[in-house]
């Protein structure tokens, strides 16, 4: 069997051989293949990629059943020096598969397009922000980005999801409550890295932007911010998330697109069975990584449907309401991977608990290895499947 690898900025292909291995976990079965790793590297588009999503009304999401079990003689072993990474289960080696978790506040105004480094992240959180816009946090782990940004401003729900990987967290400054309550509060469960209260380390400003739209970092400079403020640099051993082998092309629906919309305009994407990933569309075109230049694609999009209030003790004056997203409890999810939409809950208990994901059998959805879309909006919001 071929797998992908991510090493970096380029995949490594490598053949491994494809004997199976069935794990029992608890309140679920899942098949997972030794050899089935596939690193987020940019897959190339076919033809069909390129069309918008067309808005179509949402079909009734099907059961997760859980894969099959098969009997093996037992597992084959990685190959040396490779291991299955913390966040989004892709087979790398094994110095880039627990590297510390780098989540990047990162600006979605329709100025700040395109955004750079979204294409070698290990998950994508995009979240309401203020004015009616929303925000993206990029976590990166194995990925390996030249540029990020244009990296903005921290509010408190993004904080308790980096809190989940105990993350270093970068960004420029927040809002009061982030920086006088929740950071502190938070300080055993992220490593601060804030361009305005804490030194511009591994920051810069382009010209080829106005501010504010224009401060980036890169993975090397926040890898080197790590070792000189004494952070660590490798995961902290907190508790991962299931994954799942990619499931043969045959075996695969030939077509699956989404519509998610937010008040800056249409998230869509669409699903290609021949690389088993669903092309990133924003205003109707292929999101294209100004980074590397790879158009953007997912593995698995979670779509977190959540209760969003404004918050009047954010700060005072102009900016005394902020939208708060209530991401600690549970609510409703659906989880679109492989052609196929999964109805799904989320939860997450306390502000540092790792968000996770089940079926309505109360068995935890394991995710499709190689980089996760988490897609929050309000319980009110539609999304559009075809």
């Amino acid at each position: 069997m071929i797998n992908r690898l991510w090493t970096g900025h380029k995949p490594l292909v490598i053949a491994i051989p494809a004997i199976t291995v069935v794990v029992l976990l608890v309140g679920s079965l899942l098949l997972v293949t030794a050899a089935g790793g596939t690193a987020h590297a940019s897959p190339t588009p076919t033809a069909t990629e390129t069309a918008s999503p067309s808005p179509s009304p949402s079909p009734t999401p099907t059961p997760y059943v859980a894969p099959t079990p098969t009997i093996n003689t037992g597992p084959t072993p990685l190959p040396a020096g490779m291991s299955y990474a913390d966040l989004d289960g892709v087979l790398t080696s094994s110095s880039l598969a627990h590297r510390l978790p780098m989540a990047v506040m990162v600006d979605d105004n329709r100025v700040a397009r395109p955004q750079s480094g979204i294409s070698s992240a290990s998950i994508v959180y995009q979240a309401y922000a203020d004015g009616g816009e929303d925000r993206y946090m990029m976590i990166f782990q194995e990925g390996t980005a030249t540029d990020i940004g244009p990296i903005r401003s921290v509010r408190p729900y993004y904080i308790y999801w980096a809190d989940e990987y105990k993350a270093m967290l970068g960004h420029y400054g927040g809002d009061m409550q982030s920086l006088r309550k929740v950071i502190p509060a938070s300080a055993n469960y992220i490593y601060n890295m804030d361009a305005l209260h804490q030194g511009s380390c591994p920051y810069h400003r382009t010209s080829l932007r106005v501010a504010p739209h224009n401060a980036y970092s890169n993975s090397g400079a926040l890898i080197a911010c790590l070792t000189k403020k004494g952070y660590p640099t490798t995961y902290q051993k907190l508790p991962t998330r299931s994954f799942v082998d990619n499931t043969p092309t045959d075996q695969l629906p030939v077509a699956q697109t989404i519509s998610i919309g937010y008040n800056t305009g249409t998230v869509g994407y669409q699903f290609n069975p021949a690389t088993d990933s669903y092309l990133r569309i924003i205003g109707g075109a292929p999101e294209i990584d100004p980074a590397n230049k790879h158009q953007v694609f997912a593995s698995s999009i979670v779509v977190m449907y959540q209760v969003v209030t404004e918050d009047p003790s954010v700060e005072g004056g102009k900016h005394a309401r902020r939208p708060n997203v209530h991401n600690v409890g549970s609510g409703k999810a659906t989880i679109f991977q492989e052609g196929k939409q999964i109805a799904a809950t989320w939860k997450k208990t306390s502000n540092t608990a790792l968000t996770r994901f089940y079926d309505a059998s109360g068995h935890e959805i394991p995710l499709v290895r190689g980089e996760i879309f988490i897609q929050s909006i309000k319980t009110t919001d539609k999304v559009t499947v075809k």
